[in-house]
């Protein structure tokens, strides 16, 4: 699994993604939080959350889905953080395409629940400490719901993690580029992803980024 999570890094490294210089996460408030939200209110985009605030709680243990105490939950602030995404998707008038797909890790599936209700839940959002020698899959997977057009004149919603995404899109979301709770606002293009930007709906002072390793 290590071994197979460097190659994959290493790949990006020498991809032209990796070239490309890294987003900067913005708000509602501003400007450019202004432009994307005029997008997802026409449709056509993609949304892919990453889990909301878990700093904290402790780190990963088990890595085993079903296993709630061996996972790093969210943290009391976010699932509160996680209501008012849904709330203020809400009060921005954005349409959402049905089903929410959320990933099987409790941050990803609480996250998902807390903000917009029910979810479907998949394993083609798994952390990528979980996939094991599905990480090929997992990563693939990623890439494939970005590229799905959604219904017209909705955007579809994903919740999951943040390194698939780096996998898929390389160093212009990585770093502290896409923090917790945060949002890619994906193109879909044709099954040719790129990502128009990163959005904080409901950002929390000092937050988006947990001591420990891993999305």
């Amino acid at each position: 699994m290590a071994v197979e999570r460097r190659a994959f890094l290493l790949l990006l490294a020498a991809s032209p993604a990796a070239a490309q210089p890294r987003l900067v996460p913005t708000t509602a408030e501003t400007p450019e939080g202004a432009a994307l939200l005029a997008r997802l209110r026409a449709g056509g985009l993609v949304l892919f959350f990453r889990h909301a605030d878990t700093r904290g709680e402790n780190c990963d243990r088990s890595y085993r889905i079903g296993d709630r105490p061996g996972q790093r939950n969210i943290s009391p602030s976010g699932r509160a953080q996680s209501a008012r995404i849904g709330e203020r998707l809400r009060e921005f008038g954005i349409p959402l395409a049905q089903p929410i797909l959320a990933g099987p890790v409790y941050r990803a599936r609480d996250t998902a629940e807390h903000a917009f209700g029910a979810v479907e839940v998949t394993d083609s959002l798994l952390a990528d400490d979980y996939a094991g020698d599905r990480l090929a899959w997992v990563v693939a997977e990623h890439r494939r719901l970005y590229g799905e057009n959604p219904p017209p004149g909705t955007n579809r919603v994903l919740v999951g993690h943040r390194t698939p995404a780096i996998m898929v899109f390389g160093d212009p979301v990585a770093g502290r580029a896409f923090p917790e709770g945060g949002a890619l606002v994906i193109e879909p293009r044709g099954g040719n992803p790129r990502v128009l930007g990163i959005l904080e709906l409901a950002p929390l002072p000092g937050g988006g980024f947990h001591a420990c390793s891993g999305g």
